[in-house]
Protein backbone atom coordinates (compact mmCIF):
# COMPACT_ATOMS: atom_id res chain seq x y z
CA UNK A 1 0.00 0.00 0.00
CA UNK A 2 1.50 3.34 -1.03
CA UNK A 3 1.81 6.20 1.45
CA UNK A 4 -0.75 8.96 1.32
CA UNK A 5 0.43 12.05 -0.59
CA UNK A 6 1.52 15.16 1.28
CA UNK A 7 -1.23 17.81 1.14
CA UNK A 8 -0.09 21.44 1.27
CA UNK A 9 -2.36 24.48 1.29
CA UNK A 10 -1.66 27.96 -0.04
CA UNK A 11 -0.29 29.33 3.23
CA UNK A 12 2.07 26.37 3.63
CA UNK A 13 3.36 26.66 0.06
CA UNK A 14 3.93 30.40 0.44
CA UNK A 15 5.89 29.93 3.65
CA UNK A 16 8.08 27.17 2.18
CA UNK A 17 8.83 28.73 -1.23
CA UNK A 18 11.47 31.46 -0.98
CA UNK A 19 12.90 33.50 -3.84
CA UNK A 20 16.53 33.04 -2.78
CA UNK A 21 16.29 29.29 -3.38
CA UNK A 22 13.78 29.43 -6.24
CA UNK A 23 15.51 31.85 -8.63
CA UNK A 24 18.73 29.81 -9.14
CA UNK A 25 16.69 26.67 -9.79
CA UNK A 26 14.55 28.45 -12.36
CA UNK A 27 17.62 29.86 -14.12
CA UNK A 28 19.13 26.39 -14.27
CA UNK A 29 16.03 24.60 -15.58
CA UNK A 30 15.27 27.26 -18.19
CA UNK A 31 18.82 27.03 -19.47
CA UNK A 32 18.47 23.25 -19.74
CA UNK A 33 15.11 23.58 -21.51
CA UNK A 34 16.57 25.86 -24.18
CA UNK A 35 19.23 23.26 -25.04
CA UNK A 36 16.35 21.06 -26.35
CA UNK A 37 17.71 17.77 -25.03
CA UNK A 38 14.57 15.59 -24.96
CA UNK A 39 16.28 12.98 -22.79
CA UNK A 40 16.73 15.66 -20.10
CA UNK A 41 13.42 17.53 -20.16
CA UNK A 42 10.02 16.66 -21.61
CA UNK A 43 7.46 19.47 -21.59
CA UNK A 44 4.65 19.56 -24.14
CA UNK A 45 2.86 22.83 -24.86
CA UNK A 46 0.03 23.42 -22.39
CA UNK A 47 -3.23 21.62 -23.26
CA UNK A 48 -6.22 23.94 -22.97
CA UNK A 49 -9.89 23.00 -22.73
CA UNK A 50 -12.32 25.89 -23.37
CA UNK A 51 -15.25 26.25 -20.96
CA UNK A 52 -17.08 28.67 -23.23
CA UNK A 53 -20.37 28.74 -21.32
CA UNK A 54 -18.58 30.38 -18.37
CA UNK A 55 -15.81 32.32 -20.19
CA UNK A 56 -13.15 30.04 -18.83
CA UNK A 57 -10.39 27.59 -19.71
CA UNK A 58 -8.81 24.56 -18.09
CA UNK A 59 -5.09 24.21 -18.72
CA UNK A 60 -2.95 21.12 -18.06
CA UNK A 61 0.83 21.59 -17.80
CA UNK A 62 2.84 18.35 -17.42
CA UNK A 63 6.62 18.12 -17.22
CA UNK A 64 9.28 15.45 -16.66
CA UNK A 65 12.80 16.37 -15.59
CA UNK A 66 14.74 13.12 -15.81
CA UNK A 67 18.00 14.17 -14.16
CA UNK A 68 16.22 15.75 -11.21
CA UNK A 69 13.73 12.91 -10.88
CA UNK A 70 10.73 15.25 -11.10
CA UNK A 71 7.42 14.20 -12.66
CA UNK A 72 4.77 16.85 -12.23
CA UNK A 73 1.64 18.39 -13.64
CA UNK A 74 -0.30 21.53 -12.87
CA UNK A 75 -4.00 21.91 -13.54
CA UNK A 76 -5.05 25.54 -13.79
CA UNK A 77 -8.31 27.31 -14.58
CA UNK A 78 -8.35 30.87 -15.86
CA UNK A 79 -11.58 32.79 -16.26
CA UNK A 80 -12.58 36.23 -17.49
CA UNK A 81 -14.61 37.44 -14.51
CA UNK A 82 -17.30 40.08 -14.54
CA UNK A 83 -16.20 43.39 -13.03
CA UNK A 84 -16.62 43.30 -9.27
CA UNK A 85 -16.50 39.49 -9.06
CA UNK A 86 -15.04 38.16 -5.81
CA UNK A 87 -13.79 35.01 -7.55
CA UNK A 88 -10.11 34.78 -8.56
CA UNK A 89 -9.34 34.80 -12.28
CA UNK A 90 -6.97 31.84 -11.89
CA UNK A 91 -6.97 28.79 -9.60
CA UNK A 92 -4.49 25.94 -9.70
CA UNK A 93 -3.39 22.66 -8.16
CA UNK A 94 0.01 20.98 -8.60
CA UNK A 95 0.61 17.23 -8.40
CA UNK A 96 4.05 15.66 -7.88
CA UNK A 97 4.52 12.00 -8.82
CA UNK A 98 7.13 9.38 -7.97
CA UNK A 99 8.78 8.97 -11.41
CA UNK A 100 9.56 5.26 -10.94
CA UNK A 101 6.31 4.14 -9.32
CA UNK A 102 3.87 6.63 -10.84
CA UNK A 103 2.29 7.29 -7.46
CA UNK A 104 1.27 10.77 -6.31
CA UNK A 105 3.70 12.03 -3.67
CA UNK A 106 2.30 15.52 -3.11
CA UNK A 107 -0.77 17.61 -3.88
CA UNK A 108 -0.29 21.31 -3.31
CA UNK A 109 -1.90 24.66 -3.91
CA UNK A 110 -0.86 25.91 -7.33
CA UNK A 111 -1.81 29.57 -6.99
CA UNK A 112 1.11 30.35 -4.69
CA UNK A 113 3.49 28.41 -6.94
CA UNK A 114 2.18 30.16 -10.06
CA UNK A 115 2.46 33.60 -8.48
CA UNK A 116 5.96 33.12 -7.10
CA UNK A 117 7.58 31.29 -10.01
CA UNK A 118 6.09 33.75 -12.54
CA UNK A 119 7.38 36.73 -10.58
CA UNK A 120 10.76 35.07 -10.11
CA UNK A 121 11.14 34.46 -13.85
CA UNK A 122 10.13 38.07 -14.56
CA UNK A 123 12.80 39.16 -12.09
CA UNK A 124 15.36 37.03 -13.94
CA UNK A 125 14.35 38.83 -17.16
CA UNK A 126 14.75 42.20 -15.45
CA UNK A 127 18.16 41.22 -14.12
CA UNK A 128 19.23 40.51 -17.71
CA UNK A 129 17.41 43.24 -19.67
CA UNK A 130 16.50 46.25 -17.51
CA UNK A 131 18.45 49.50 -18.02
CA UNK A 132 21.60 49.70 -15.93
CA UNK A 133 20.11 52.72 -14.17
CA UNK A 134 16.53 51.77 -13.30
CA UNK A 135 14.79 54.13 -10.92
CA UNK A 136 11.07 53.77 -11.70
CA UNK A 137 9.06 50.54 -11.50
CA UNK A 138 5.52 50.46 -12.89
CA UNK A 139 3.05 47.64 -12.22
CA UNK A 140 -0.14 47.41 -14.26
CA UNK A 141 -2.63 45.25 -12.35
CA UNK A 142 -3.51 44.77 -8.69
CA UNK A 143 -4.08 41.03 -8.28
CA UNK A 144 -1.94 38.21 -6.93
CA UNK A 145 0.60 38.43 -9.77
CA UNK A 146 0.96 42.17 -9.22
CA UNK A 147 1.71 41.56 -5.54
CA UNK A 148 4.23 38.77 -6.13
CA UNK A 149 6.00 40.91 -8.74
CA UNK A 150 6.11 43.85 -6.34
CA UNK A 151 7.57 41.61 -3.63
CA UNK A 152 10.41 40.14 -5.67
CA UNK A 153 11.23 43.26 -7.72
CA UNK A 154 11.55 45.45 -4.64
CA UNK A 155 13.52 42.70 -2.88
CA UNK A 156 16.09 42.32 -5.68
CA UNK A 157 16.31 45.84 -7.12
CA UNK A 158 16.44 49.36 -5.71
CA UNK A 159 13.83 51.68 -7.24
CA UNK A 160 13.34 55.30 -6.23
CA UNK A 161 9.68 55.22 -7.25
CA UNK A 162 7.02 52.51 -7.65
CA UNK A 163 3.75 53.19 -9.47
CA UNK A 164 0.66 51.03 -9.83
CA UNK A 165 -2.42 51.20 -12.03
CA UNK A 166 -5.52 49.02 -12.05
CA UNK A 167 -8.68 49.20 -14.14
CA UNK A 168 -10.57 49.72 -10.88
CA UNK A 169 -8.83 52.46 -8.91
CA UNK A 170 -10.18 51.19 -5.59
CA UNK A 171 -8.37 47.88 -6.24
CA UNK A 172 -5.11 49.72 -6.86
CA UNK A 173 -5.63 51.67 -3.65
CA UNK A 174 -6.31 48.48 -1.72
CA UNK A 175 -3.13 46.97 -3.21
CA UNK A 176 -1.11 49.96 -2.00
CA UNK A 177 -2.73 49.98 1.46
CA UNK A 178 -1.39 46.46 2.08
CA UNK A 179 2.23 47.54 1.48
CA UNK A 180 4.79 48.95 3.89
CA UNK A 181 6.54 51.31 1.48
CA UNK A 182 5.11 54.29 -0.44
CA UNK A 183 3.62 53.46 -3.86
CA UNK A 184 1.91 55.92 -6.20
CA UNK A 185 -1.56 55.03 -7.49
CA UNK A 186 -1.98 56.33 -11.06
CA UNK A 187 -5.29 57.14 -12.70
CA UNK A 188 -4.26 56.04 -16.21
CA UNK A 189 -1.88 53.59 -17.86
CA UNK A 190 -0.17 56.48 -19.64
CA UNK A 191 0.48 58.30 -16.39
CA UNK A 192 1.84 55.11 -14.81
CA UNK A 193 4.24 54.12 -17.58
CA UNK A 194 5.62 57.45 -18.80
CA UNK A 195 9.30 57.54 -17.88
CA UNK A 196 9.23 54.11 -16.19
CA UNK A 197 12.37 51.99 -16.56
CA UNK A 198 10.73 48.64 -15.76
CA UNK A 199 7.07 47.87 -16.50
CA UNK A 200 5.17 44.78 -15.36
CA UNK A 201 1.86 44.02 -17.09
CA UNK A 202 -0.18 41.60 -14.96
CA UNK A 203 -3.72 42.32 -16.07
CA UNK A 204 -6.77 40.44 -17.30
CA UNK A 205 -6.82 42.51 -20.49
CA UNK A 206 -7.81 40.94 -23.80
CA UNK A 207 -7.14 44.14 -25.81
CA UNK A 208 -3.95 46.26 -25.71
CA UNK A 209 -3.62 48.59 -22.74
CA UNK A 210 0.10 49.45 -23.08
CA UNK A 211 1.13 51.44 -26.15
CA UNK A 212 4.64 51.77 -27.50
CA UNK A 213 4.39 55.55 -27.89
CA UNK A 214 4.22 55.86 -24.09
CA UNK A 215 7.20 53.63 -23.33
CA UNK A 216 10.58 55.15 -22.55
CA UNK A 217 13.27 53.98 -25.05
CA UNK A 218 15.39 51.30 -23.41
CA UNK A 219 12.71 50.30 -20.88
CA UNK A 220 12.11 46.66 -20.02
CA UNK A 221 8.59 45.20 -20.04
CA UNK A 222 7.74 41.92 -18.30
CA UNK A 223 4.36 40.94 -19.79
CA UNK A 224 2.68 38.15 -17.83
CA UNK A 225 -1.03 38.53 -18.69
CA UNK A 226 -2.84 37.68 -21.97
CA UNK A 227 -2.18 33.93 -22.10
CA UNK A 228 -4.48 33.15 -25.03
CA UNK A 229 -3.84 33.57 -28.78
CA UNK A 230 -6.63 36.16 -29.09
CA UNK A 231 -5.79 38.15 -25.91
CA UNK A 232 -3.35 41.05 -25.77
CA UNK A 233 -1.82 43.57 -23.37
CA UNK A 234 0.72 45.26 -25.67
CA UNK A 235 0.13 47.09 -28.97
CA UNK A 236 1.72 46.42 -32.37
CA UNK A 237 4.14 49.35 -32.14
CA UNK A 238 5.66 48.13 -28.88
CA UNK A 239 5.82 44.48 -29.96
CA UNK A 240 7.39 45.23 -33.34
CA UNK A 241 9.91 47.83 -32.17
CA UNK A 242 11.12 46.05 -29.03
CA UNK A 243 13.51 43.11 -28.80
CA UNK A 244 11.19 40.26 -27.81
CA UNK A 245 12.24 37.44 -25.49
CA UNK A 246 10.03 34.52 -24.40
CA UNK A 247 10.17 31.58 -22.00
CA UNK A 248 9.34 29.05 -24.75
CA UNK A 249 9.22 29.64 -28.51
CA UNK A 250 6.69 26.83 -28.94
CA UNK A 251 4.46 28.22 -26.22
CA UNK A 252 4.71 31.80 -27.43
CA UNK A 253 3.89 31.05 -31.05
CA UNK A 254 0.92 28.86 -30.04
CA UNK A 255 -0.55 30.86 -27.15
CA UNK A 256 0.55 34.50 -27.08
CA UNK A 257 -1.83 36.93 -28.77
CA UNK A 258 0.74 39.67 -28.16
CA UNK A 259 3.14 37.84 -30.48
CA UNK A 260 0.72 36.12 -32.88
CA UNK A 261 -1.50 39.13 -33.61
CA UNK A 262 1.33 41.66 -33.89
CA UNK A 263 3.49 39.44 -36.08
CA UNK A 264 6.44 40.30 -33.84
CA UNK A 265 9.64 38.30 -34.22
CA UNK A 266 10.88 36.37 -31.21
CA UNK A 267 14.57 37.16 -30.73
CA UNK A 268 15.42 34.55 -28.11
CA UNK A 269 14.28 32.46 -25.18
CA UNK A 270 15.27 33.49 -21.70
CA UNK A 271 17.14 30.19 -21.37
CA UNK A 272 19.16 30.95 -24.49
CA UNK A 273 20.36 34.19 -22.89
CA UNK A 274 21.13 32.35 -19.64
CA UNK A 275 23.17 29.85 -21.68
CA UNK A 276 25.05 32.65 -23.44
CA UNK A 277 23.91 31.65 -26.95
CA UNK A 278 21.97 34.91 -27.43
CA UNK A 279 22.80 38.38 -26.07
CA UNK A 280 20.82 40.44 -23.57
CA UNK A 281 20.20 43.65 -25.50
CA UNK A 282 19.61 45.84 -22.45
CA UNK A 283 20.47 49.03 -24.34
CA UNK A 284 17.27 48.56 -26.40
CA UNK A 285 13.61 48.44 -25.43
CA UNK A 286 12.94 44.84 -24.43
CA UNK A 287 9.81 42.76 -23.88
CA UNK A 288 9.81 39.47 -22.01
CA UNK A 289 6.57 37.70 -22.88
CA UNK A 290 5.89 35.17 -20.13
CA UNK A 291 3.37 32.38 -20.58
CA UNK A 292 4.50 30.07 -17.81
CA UNK A 293 6.00 26.60 -18.16
CA UNK A 294 5.41 23.21 -16.60
CA UNK A 295 9.10 22.92 -15.74
CA UNK A 296 8.83 26.09 -13.65
CA UNK A 297 5.98 24.58 -11.65
CA UNK A 298 7.89 21.30 -11.36
CA UNK A 299 11.09 22.69 -9.83
CA UNK A 300 9.04 24.98 -7.59
CA UNK A 301 6.92 22.08 -6.30
CA UNK A 302 10.01 19.92 -5.74
CA UNK A 303 11.61 22.73 -3.73
CA UNK A 304 8.45 23.07 -1.61
CA UNK A 305 8.37 19.32 -0.91
CA UNK A 306 12.08 19.27 -0.02
CA UNK A 307 11.57 22.10 2.47
CA UNK A 308 8.50 20.36 3.94
CA UNK A 309 10.38 17.06 4.28
CA UNK A 310 13.29 18.79 6.03
CA UNK A 311 10.89 20.20 8.62
CA UNK A 312 8.92 17.00 9.27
Amino acid sequence: MSESPVLLNKHEVESLLGYDDLIPRLESVMGKFSKRDSSEIIQPVRSVVPVQQYNGFLGVMPAYLAAEGILCTKMVTFYQRAEGSSLPSTQATVLLFHPERGTVTAIMDGEAITAKRTAAVSAISAKLFKPALSEVLCILGSGQQARSHYDVFTKLFKFKEVRVWSRRKEMAQQFVNDLQDPVTVCSSVKEAVMGADVIVTATGASQPILFGKWVKPGAHIAAVGACRPDWRELDDVLMREAVVYVDSREGATAESGDIILSGAEVFAELGEVINGSFPAQREKTTVFKSLGMGIQDAVSAKLVLEKWNSEH
